[in-house]
């Protein structure tokens, strides 16, 4: 008998969870995902925060395709000079303070985590690694060690040890990081917990105690990067620099890739004592390189990032209902707190009858995120916002 595509989805594919969404999509562009009998669905979540210029954005498609014609992966990240590679980290270095000035690339989110959490301990000689509860830093085995919530790591125990977990924005708490503490990794807007925004100088005042306990600062940047927050990188907002930067999602343009980056000197310690301190086989691949240059250029050239909180202020005036308790967040990256029991997972499982896709948070079951493309035009705020309260006032 004839299997279909989502039987064998099913049947034969690694799930990560008991109710999938297993919807078909054979091609994407814009805001939008197609199913092979033409139904278009709205992502209003990016891929969760990857699609920041919407799918297949031509200058990037045309990158990939360039560069496909021209070598796939040569050897193993670091040994050999590949123009696709020095392009991007020239163009990302260009955009960063001067002391972010060397890239490791990588191919994910966690990876990089675990790239930054290694040199922070090359660095200082310490162990000690403070978190924060409800953070979300990736599922690999150092990056799950410093996830903020019992509950998601504690079949897979034990994990790396010497790791301390404060709360976010309870500046009571710095005292704890110590002159043992190697890093501390943090995101500068906490996104699995609900888009929690950082309050009352609380990343100035962790900074400052990094400063005198000599701690490296890790800002995770995976989710509000590359103007998901209204500025390239959220820290610009918050004028606090990191000594180590973790990037991925949106980085790649919808390729896999990812990168964390610090000082020319610091990151020159994995090179000995032991040498290959980290490595990658096809970190940097050429062709995520490619498509993660233009979509960067894309987001500079076009000014794209400049309208960012203006759409988001958009979304803010059109979005009221009395079943909602808040509207939280930044750029476009929000949390939309909901009062009532179950309300979120209701609307998220409804969503796609509306023609759109919402996400729920990991660690906050009574909103749902809107992250849509940043280049989202107004007329589409406009029609989402209205089918969104729809669906609301339906599912209450």
């Amino acid at each position: 008998m004839f299997a279909s595509h989502k039987q064998l989805f099913l049947r034969h594919f690694g799930q990560t969870s008991v109710n999938p969404l297993a919807f078909e999509i054979e091609k994407a562009r814009g805001i939008y995902l197609f199913t092979p009998s033409g139904e278009k669905y709205i992502d209003l979540i990016s891929g969760v925060c990857v699609s920041n210029l919407g799918h297949n954005h031509p200058k990037v498609i045309k990158a990939i395709k360039d560069q496909v014609d021209k070598h796939l992966h040569l050897m193993v990240y670091g040994e050999l000079v590949q123009k696709p590679q020095i392009e991007l980290v020239k163009l990302l270095t260009d955009n960063l303070p001067e002391t972010l000035d060397s890239v490791f690339l990588v191919n994910s989110g966690s990876e990089s985590v675990e790239g930054a959490m290694k040199l922070a301990k090359r660095i200082t000689g310490r162990h000690e690694i403070v978190a924060f509860r409800k953070s979300y830093h990736g599922s690999t085995h150092g990056a799950l060690s410093i996830l903020g919530d019992e509950s998601y790591k504690d079949a897979f125990r034990p994990l790396v040890p010497s790791i301390r977990f404060l709360d976010f924005n309870r500046k009571d708490q710095l005292d704890q990081i110590g002159y043992n503490t190697a890093c501390v990794v943090v995101e500068p807007v906490q996104a699995e917990a609900g888009v929690i925004m950082p309050v009352n100088d609380f990343l100035p005042e962790l900074k400052k105690r990094c400063l005198e306990t000599g701690t490296l600062l890790i800002f995770d940047e995976v989710q509000t990067g590359f103007g998901r927050t209204g500025s390239l990188f959220a820290f610009e907002q918050f004028k606090v620099l990191p000594d180590i930067l973790v990037l991925a999602k949106a980085l790649g343009g919808g390729m896999p890739l990812g990168a964390f980056i610090s000082s020319s000197e610091n990151m020159s310690q994995l090179k000995n004592n032991p040498p290959l301190g980290h490595i990658t086989t096809f970190g940097g691949h050429p062709v995520s390189c490619v498509a993660a240059h233009a979509a960067l250029q894309v987001l500079l050239e076009e000014k794209i990032i400049i309208d960012v909180n203006r759409k988001g202020n958009l979304f803010k005036k059109l979005i009221h209902h009395k079943a909602i308790r808040e509207f939280r967040g930044m750029g476009l990256f929000f949390a939309v707190e909901l009062k009532y029991p179950d309300h979120a997972k209701r609307l998220i499982e409804q969503a796609p009858r509306k023609g759109f896709l919402l996400d729920s948070f990991l660690f906050r079951s009574d909103s749902f995120r809107i992250a849509p493309p940043l280049n989202i035009s107004d007329d589409e705020i406009r029609m989402v916002s209205s089918r969104l309260l729809e669906l609301i006032e339906e599912t209450q």
